[in-house]
C-alpha cells in the first residue's frame, strides 16, 4: 500500500495571520491568472491549482467558478 503525503500551501508572509481568507482568494486568482498566460498544464499553475485547493473550501470555489463562467467575478482576474 502506497503512502499518501498531505501537504497544504507555504507559509507566504503576506498573510501572517490564522484567518487564511485572503490567502486563499490570492492563491485562486493567481492560479487562473497563470492559466490565462501559461495555460492548465504548466508546472507553476499546477502549484497554485494545489494551493487553493488546500486552502479553499470547496463551495466558495464553486461559486467563484460559477461567478467567472456568468462574467461577475469579484476579483481582478
Amino acid at each position: 500500500m502506497d503512502e499518501i503525503e498531505l501537504k497544504t500551501a507555504p507559509a507566504d508572509f503576506r498573510f501572517p495571520t490564522t484567518n487564511q481568507t485572503r490567502h486563499c482568494f490570492t492563491r485562486y486568482i493567481e492560479f487562473h491568472r497563470c492559466v490565462a498566460a501559461k495555460g492548465e498544464e504548466d508546472g507553476d499553475c499546477n502549484r497554485f491549482a494545489k494551493y487553493y485547493r488546500s486552502l479553499c473550501p470547496g463551495e466558495w470555489v464553486d461559486k467563484w467558478n460559477e461567478q467567472r463562467d456568468n462574467g461577475t467575478f469579484p476579483g481582478p482576474l
